[in-house]
């Protein structure tokens, strides 16, 4: 993850890369990655003295650029000059993920806002204590936040930047993603989007939070 390595250049002490990628795909497909990824954030919640159920949310999004022969859910964002893919992430305030979804750059903020709290509401027990929604300007709007009240039964809180401040300033409950974005951009594998299907990209979202959820654990 780290270093980007492509499959065929994996390390020698490594199964065959065609062995590796096979149990990647399978695990991909049957959830076995999201399993693992979810009881190891319900633990780090645990070993902090949480309950492991938050009671808030934070979303965002990340644009970034998609790599040569990369053609599937692809677009261009207007805002961030960006063509490429779009992450949308929800993450409880550890800064640890709930579900992440990639589309492409074009998709707006609403709606991918939409699509990825689909993912976070069947989570049942996960997320049962969840009744806030922390946003930012980009997910502003009555029709968004009448559907988050309708569907998800939660509320949306949404921040905005003082509008005489140019410089950085930290948002409250907002700046809790931004450590989780620097992590994934950490990543050499994350720092384009390489993948073929958007869907491999978010499990090597998740892959790389299952590292870092290990190391707070060790």
């Amino acid at each position: 993850m780290v270093e980007g390595v492509r499959w065929r250049s994996l390390p020698g002490d490594f199964l065959a890369w065609q062995t590796v990628y096979t149990y990647f795909r399978n695990w991909r497909k049957d959830g076995t990655w999201l399993k693992i990824h979810d009881n190891l954030r319900e633990w780090v919640r645990i070993e902090q003295q949480r309950y492991p159920s938050p009671s808030e949310a934070i979303i965002d999004s990340q644009s970034v650029k998609s790599a040569a022969g990369v053609y599937e859910e692809v677009g261009f964002d207007g805002g961030k000059l960006i063509q490429g893919r779009k992450r949308f992430l929800t993450v409880n305030t550890l800064g640890l993920v709930l579900r992440v979804l990639v589309t492409a750059a074009s998709v707006g903020e609403p709606e991918g806002g939409k699509r990825v709290l689909k993912r976070v509401k069947p989570m049942g027990k996960g997320v049962s204590a969840l009744t806030l929604i922390w946003v930012d300007g980009g997910f502003h709007g009555e029709p968004f936040m009448e559907w988050v009240m309708n569907f998800c039964r939660w509320i949306i809180q949404v921040v905005l930047r003082p509008e005489q401040t140019r410089s950085f300033v930290l948002l409250k409950k907002r700046w809790v993603v931004e450590p989780t974005l620097g992590w994934l951009m950490g990543c050499g594998r994350l720092v384009r989007d390489y993948e073929l299907l958007p869907e491999t990209s978010e499990t090597f979202i998740y892959i790389a939070m299952i590292g870092i959820m290990v190391r707070r654990l060790a």
